[in-house]
Order: structure tokens, then sequence, then C-alpha cells
């Protein structure tokens, strides 16, 4: 295990600077409300790392930063102007990306790149045209190559086309309007239709060295909000789940999790005593979080986190100042009692105090 984190050190290794990069993203997706110093702070960092990394942890990076509420511009400019196999899955899903960033991304890049935006949901009107002018220019040329030869006029025609020129603009020009509502709709549809099939089925790929590198490192320092982030990026869900599978004190749900992700046998073991001390504890020739791991199959932890998945992608309507379960200054929790007053108990003690020590 030693030996593993050694090698991560090495700055002979070409991955130091992958394993910086989503350090870096990590601990930007910690921050609840990232203030104007993070965003610049993050944004100064980000781009040095992102263009020396490889395709492997530029892609991990785009997906994680494809869930953030908050981003920088530059960095949303950056991610979009990758190759379409990075920037494909945050042009999509990302709610961070304005509308300037799509429109020079349009028109500065192919059309791999518009297609990816043209799946998006809520497409504004401006981004809607651009993506409209855009497939016309691109099959302008091939139009224009088809030769077309000039009949010789007759005097009939000559005589109607100098009668009517006036009709025939007309109809020229509702006839433009009428292809461009056409290819309107063709594109919303077009936005709209494959998502649903993706967001019904999630699909759980084993974790990369890079990440189980990360998930490690965390645990052995003890940072669950870091690790609470990075299983979220392993599952490419939201950071609620992650958090909510950390919280469970049993460890159940995170033994489940890391052996759907197939990560190291010896990894997830010093994961789980690390996080839940009770789970060294020795029951004959082993300990119980050993006998836990034996416990769960591939296949049945596969079919398990799927279902969390899909019920995590369905609620995506929740409150849009989100606080980590896990933040060291969260408040209190105004579903449990003790964080509640109840007003008339209220009440009732303050006509107490003002009647208390009054002769009758």
């Amino acid at each position: 295990m030693a030996d593993r984190f050694r090698e991560l050190e090495r700055p002979q290794a070409g991955r130091l600077k992958d394993v910086v990069l989503m350090a870096t993203v990590t601990g930007f997706e910690g921050l609840r409300r990232p203030r104007r110093t993070d965003l610049k702070q993050f944004s100064e960092l980000f781009d040095p790392l992102f263009s020396a990394s490889s395709d492997e942890a530029r892609r991990q990076a785009a997906a994680a930063l494809s869930q953030c509420q908050h981003l920088p511009p530059s960095v949303a400019l950056q991610i979009g102007n990758a190759p379409i196999s990075i920037a494909a899955i945050f042009l999509t899903r990302s709610a961070s990306i304005d509308d300037a960033t799509l429109l020079q991304v349009i028109r500065t890049q192919g059309q791999a790149h518009a297609t990816a935006i043209a799946r998006r949901d809520n497409l504004s009107v401006h981004v809607v045209d651009a993506l409209v002018e855009r497939r016309q220019t691109a099959s302008a040329p091939a139009k224009a190559a088809v030769p077309v030869l000039p009949a010789s006029p007759t005097p009939r025609t000559t005589e109607v086309s100098q009668r009517q020129p006036e009709a025939t603009a007309q109809d020229m020009t509702a006839a433009k309007l009428l292809r461009e509502e056409k290819l309107r709709n063709d594109l919303k549809s077009l936005a709209r239709a494959p998502q649903k099939t993706t967001a019904a089925l999630p699909v759980i790929e084993p974790v990369d060295s890079l990440h189980e590198a990360l998930l490690v490192r965390f645990a052995r320092s003890g940072e669950a909000n870091l690790f609470a982030a990075s299983l979220s990026a392993a599952l490419r869900s939201t950071a609620e789940l992650g958090e909510r599978i950390l919280l469970d004190i049993s460890g159940q749900q995170l033994a489940t999790t890391l052996t759907a992700l197939d990560m190291h046998a010896d990894d997830s073991l010093f994961v789980l005593c690390a996080f839940y001390p009770d789970l060294t504890e020795r029951l004959g020739g082993t300990t119980r979080g050993e006998a836990l791991l034996a416990s769960l199959s591939l296949e049945t932890c596969r079919v398990r986190v799927q279902a969390w998945l899909q019920s995590d992608q369905k609620d995506t309507t929740g409150p849009a100042g989100h606080q980590a379960y896990l933040s060291p200054d969260r408040g209190n929790d105004p579903r449990q009692t003790s964080s509640r007053q109840d007003p008339a108990r209220a009440s009732a003690d303050t006509q107490q105090k003002r009647t208390f020590g009054r002769g009758r």
C-alpha cells in the first residue's frame, strides 16, 4: 500500500499532474458557495494543470465539474474548447456554462461541439439561432456544388417573370421562414430525445487508479468531505449521494459501493476500517470488515448502486443552496425537534414569567 503512494509522489511519474488536477477539482467541489477569490484562485490553478494533464484525467475533471453550479467563465470556456471526447459531457450537462460561452464554442469549434450543445435542456433563443445558422452554413456549400443549367427563356416565361417579381420574392421569404422553423423543431426534438434513455440507464464503470488513490489518501487523512466528493465523482452522481453513503454508520452502503466500483479488496478494507473502526473487531479468524466484504457479490452490488443512481437522477429539484452534511460549520437542522421552538409553548412560558410573583 505504501509503495503505491510513493509512486504517486515521484516527479518522474507522468501521473503526478493528473493527481494534482483531480485533487484541485475535488477541493473546489467541496466548497458549498465559493467566493470570488475562490473562483479566481481555482481559475489560475486549473488553466496550467488542465493543459498539462492526460486525456483521461481531463475527461474525469470535465465530468466532475459538469455538476458544479458555480464555475469561472474561463474554466468553462477552456473545457468547452477541448476535444469533443473530453468536452462532450460538460457541454451536454453543465448548468454553470452561460450563453456567451456556448455561442463562442459554437462559432469557433466543429459540428461535434454544436451537436453536444444541441442536446442541452432549456436552450435560449440566441443559442438556438446560432445552431440553426451553423447548420445552414454547413449545408450551404453542398447545395452550391450542384450545378444548375440555365434553361433558355421562352417569351412566355420572360413575360411572367417580369409581371410577378414581388410574388416570387414573397414566396422565397415564406419558404425560408418555414425551413428555419422546421430546423428549430428538429433541433429541439434532437436535444430532448436522447437524454431520456441516458437518464434511465446509469452506467457504473470500474474505478480507475487515479480515483482509487484519491479515495485511499483521503481515508488515510480522515478528510470525510473530500472523500465523499471523490466518491461522487467516481460514481458520476451528485454530492448528496456520496454524503448519504458515507453517513451510514454500519458501513454497509460504503462497502456495497466500493464493491460495485470493483475497487481492490485491500484498499476497500482499509477505507472501511478508517471510517468505521468497529469493523476492525475480530470474529474468529477474520475481522468484521473482511466478513462484510466477503458477503457481497459484484453483480448484486452493481444492481443496488444502479438503483441509487436512478433515484439520484430523479431527485434534481432540491434546494438551491445545498449545505454538505459533513460540513464543519453546518448549522442547526430545522428537521430536528431540538432546533425548533414551539410558538404556543414559547408564549405560555413568557406569560408565566410575567405573572410569576404577582399577588392575587
